[in-house]
């Protein structure tokens, strides 16, 4: 024990000692005699090895540092050859060794250190090997032939082993020769200057990690021939090896980490955006649904306020036989199996959204609405992307990520000479955000299937309880019901459980039959069922409801959402509704649709009687009671059936009004607005237009004449020359509209009822009239002007190449025919001038005179 404290007390003072073996200090008192010799054993694999900085086992090995120490000094001190006597141990934790300081009797008779390290490591064999913290006694004992550098910086243990040559260069060989003892190599390299140092080196690669410190520890300080040895560990990583390697080679590195961004978005986020769209769908977050805000509102709130009586609003315009049609006709879409997408179209104001808000409100289904006019608001991806989320609880969104990608994209495009496809076009996010959104639908109707179909189990469960519970109360009423099992006489065993005894069963006894085969059950039955259960897998179904669906400047978005609508139908995940004011944007979902025709829901303005009956209805739930006049109510039916315009009336009346006033206000109003939508403010206004003011005003003129004009008479006339284009778009601003008969364009009526008394007004307005009609017959001048011209030439070329001889038989000749259609045609154009300047010299007079 004594020597166990002096060797511990040595380690104390010599733990980090950097001097030789011949001038350590011994632990005992007594100096060591004239005789004898020191040197070094290093222990290997005793600890754990130190691999970093955050190795814990580091502290586990210093944990069983006395423990180890004191089975090693047993070991060690029990061999004497040629005077061994250890002096001190020092563990070398980091590396996992010990240095074993000794002093020998030298001898002239051989190598007295070999001798004593196969003395020592036979005798530490025979009784089980090095102990180590781990218990495995792997380890070995090897006799330092250089000297022991003991530190403690963090130059961690690897298999790679680099040696400074202090001196000249030793041949690979003789290296070779002095590191083999200590394990396998697998790679020498030739010597070559370290950067940053004097010194040359070689890098020694070792098959195992224990080899490469032994190798380390015992060979340091070492010598060949003139050139003493130090050896170090390299690292394995070296530093910024994976940072370099990475910024190396990004053909390789950039589409991994595309693919692992992808894999992170499909397997995490995306199941939880769908979860986020189910929630939506259902209304999971809607504190309104909740039982809890329900009882206190109805309790607090709902007895001290009254609602609003909106109901009479409802029932008015439900009473419109246009919208009981139209809501029949959809009501009936939405009782079937969806085939393919429902169409609702009507100009705006007409009562589309109240409809379908009702029928939502009165299935009682779930239901999710998006609203395309927001989407075509959007004057930027980010805010079109940001508000489809929104709509549709699409959630977590990065939009923020968008423009940093596409920086990524073009720096890959550098590098690499192609994109990293981080970045991806608005039409794919917003498919990409469709798609879960359409996988949350079929998980809602999946959900709600079961729901329905454990509740009609559980109905018939309990309905067949009902059946024999009622059939055991008439036979205990019948007075034939008995359980034996209740009666005090009753045996035990198979006789009580059965019930029966050695009477004979009655035909009174015997059970009705309550569990009938269902191949036995009756057609009706049987039909009554499949018919519930149709009822319910159609209910289970939610409803997708695109509001204001228009082509506008968003035309590639809109056809993506008629593939997605589509795709629902066809996959029967859930009825899709489409609301839009113009029946032409229903083009984009019949070509998603290709061999399925829409159900095209039509809703027009209400008729003259209904109309009245709604502002008079209007007005009386308001407390005013009115009774038009003949000329009143021919004023109000001025308005049509149009529901916006009927509003409007019904307010500008309850402030005061007569309805004289208030349409003639409308009217004003309506030639404001449409003057400045029709023409513009000035002329570059108008050229931001997508027709012309001449085209615009040929519409007009002649729709302030009649109730409605052929289109295709308007087509091929100028100044539109046979260009749809200008049309559609008056129809896109709901200027006009156009009826269609057997699929094709028909006649063009105005875009509202009042704009039939908009246009009349703008047409009997004289500089307004003078002005637009110098304008449009300009263009008559020129092309009048551009007729003449071409006969002239034609003429020319006609009297060049000669007139031909008349023969006898036919005074008729091909010049002359062509000659004389030229001549009609040019008189006819200059007849057609001079109208036209006589008339732009009275409209001149016009403008002259003001107004």
């Amino acid at each position: 024990m004594a020597t166990r404290l002096g060797l511990t007390r040595a380690l104390a003072r010599r733990h980090f000692s950097q001097h030789l073996a011949s001038d350590v200090v011994p632990a005992r008192a007594d100096l060591p005699r004239p005789d004898t010799r020191q040197a070094w054993l290093f222990v290997d694999s005793v600890f754990p090895v130190m691999l970093a900085p955050w190795d814990l086992r580091y502290y586990y090995g210093k944990f069983r540092q006395e423990h180890l120490l004191d089975s090693l000094t047993e070991l060690v001190s029990a061999v004497h050859a040629h005077g061994f006597k250890p002096i001190s141990f020092e563990p070398h934790l980091k590396d996992g060794g010990i240095f074993v300081l000794f002093e020998y009797t030298p001898s002239q008779s051989g190598d007295v250190l070999s001798t004593i390290q196969s003395d020592i490591r036979e005798y530490v064999n025979s009784k089980g090997g090095v102990p180590s913290s781990a218990g495995l006694r792997r380890g070995n004992i090897w006799v330092v032939q250089g000297e022991p550098w003991r530190e403690d910086m963090n130059r961690f243990a690897s298999p790679l082993l680099r040696v400074f040559f202090d001196g000249p260069d030793p041949d690979e060989e003789a290296l070779y020769r002095t590191f083999r003892p200590y394990g396998r190599i697998l790679d020498v390299s030739a010597p070559a200057v370290v950067p940053g140092t004097p010194y040359r080196a070689s890098t020694i690669a070792f098959s195992d990690l224990r080899h490469s410190i032994v190798a380390r520890n015992v060979a340091y300080g070492f010598s060949i021939g003139k050139t003493r040895l130090r050896t170090t560990f390299i690292p394995p990583v070296q530093g910024h090896v994976i940072k370099g390697w990475i910024t190396g080679h990004p053909r390789i590195v950039i589409p991994v980490v595309v693919f692992l961004l992808g894999t992170l978005t499909y397997t995490i986020f995306d199941p939880v955006r769908a979860v986020m769209v189910e929630a939506k769908v259902q209304d999971w977050f809607d504190y309104r649904e909740f039982r809890l805000y329900q009882w206190l509102r109805k309790n607090t709130f709902g007895r001290l306020m009254f609602e609003p009586a909106n109901g009479g609003e409802i029932e008015t315009e439900a009473a419109w036989q246009e919208r009981q049609t139209a809501e029949v006709a959809l009501q009936n879409y939405l009782n079937d199996m969806p085939t393919t997408v429902a169409f609702v179209h009507g100009p705006q104001g007409s009562g589309k959204s109240k409809m379908m808000a009702r029928i939502l409100e009165e299935n009682r289904r779930p239901s999710l609405v998006i609203d395309c006019a927001e989407l075509q608001r959007a004057n930027s991806d980010v805010r079109l992307v940001d508000s489809l989320s929104r709509q549709t609880g699409y959630w977590p969104v990065f939009t923020f990520l968008n423009s940093m990608n596409s920086l990524i994209d073009l720096a890959s495009v550098g590098l690499i000479g192609q994109k990293a496809g981080l970045s991806s076009s608005l039409q794919d996010q917003v498919k990409q955000i469709l798609e879960v959104v359409g996988t949350a639908l079929r998980t809602v109707s999946a959900t709600r299937r079961r729901q329905a179909k454990h509740n009609r189990e559980s109905a018939a469960r309990a309905q067949e309880e009902e059946k024999v519970a009622v059939q055991i109360r008439e036979r205990i009423r019948r007075g034939v019901w008995h359980d034996p099992r209740m009666g005090p006489l009753a045996g035990g065993g198979i006789m009580a459980e059965l019930g029966v005894g050695d009477e004979p069963f009655g035909e009174c006894d015997e059970d009705f039959v309550t569990n009938p085969d269902p191949d036995r059950l009756s057609p009706s039955t049987r039909k009554e069922g499949a018919d519930v259960v149709d009822v319910q897998a159609v209910n289970a179904l939610p409803i997708v409801v695109l509001r204001n669906y228009t082509n506008g400047s968003k035309e590639e978005i809109m056809s993506v959402f008629a593939q997605w609508a589509a795709a629902l139908v066809e996959g029967q995940a859930a009825h899709v509704v489409v609301i839009s004011n113009n029946r032409e944007n229903s083009k984009p979902l019949a070509k998603a649709l290709p061999s399925k025709p829409l159900n095209m829901i039509a809703l027009f303005d209400a008729d003259t009687a209904s109309a009245l009956q709604f502002v008079k209805a209007r007005l009386h739930e308001a407390g005013v009671d009115v009774d038009f006049s003949p000329e009143e109510t021919v004023m109000v039916e001025r308005l049509g059936g149009r529901a916006s315009d009927l509003s409007s009336l019904i307010h500008k009346m309850r402030a005061g009004q007569t309805p004289t006033d208030a349409v003639e206000d409308i009217i004003y109003r309506g030639v404001s607005e449409l003057r400045k939508r029709a023409f513009g403010d000035d002329a570059d206004d108008a050229r931001g237009l997508p027709w012309s003011r001449e085209q615009a005003w040929a519409v007009l003129r002649a729709l302030a004449s009649k109730d409605a004009i052929p289109y295709h008479d308007i087509l091929v006339n100028v100044p539109f020359k046979g260009d749809e284009g200008p049309l559609r778009s008056m129809e896109q601003a709901e200027m006009i509209a156009v009826d269609a008969q057997n699929g094709r364009p028909s006649m063009i009526r105005a875009g509202r009822p009042i704009y039939r008394y908009v246009f009349e007004r703008l047409v009997n307005d004289p500089v307004f009239q003078a002005t637009q009609d110098l304008a449009y017959n300009t263009k008559l001048v020129e092309s009048a002007e551009a007729t003449v011209k071409t006969c002239e030439q034609e003429l020319q070329v006609l009297r060049t190449i000669g007139l031909d001889a008349e023969h006898w038989w036919s005074s008729a000749t091909a010049t002359g025919i062509r000659a004389r259609y030229l001549m009609d045609k040019m008189a006819g154009a200059q007849t057609t001038l001079e109208k036209l300047e006589k008339r732009n010299g009275e409209l001149k007079k016009v403008l002259t005179k003001g107004g």
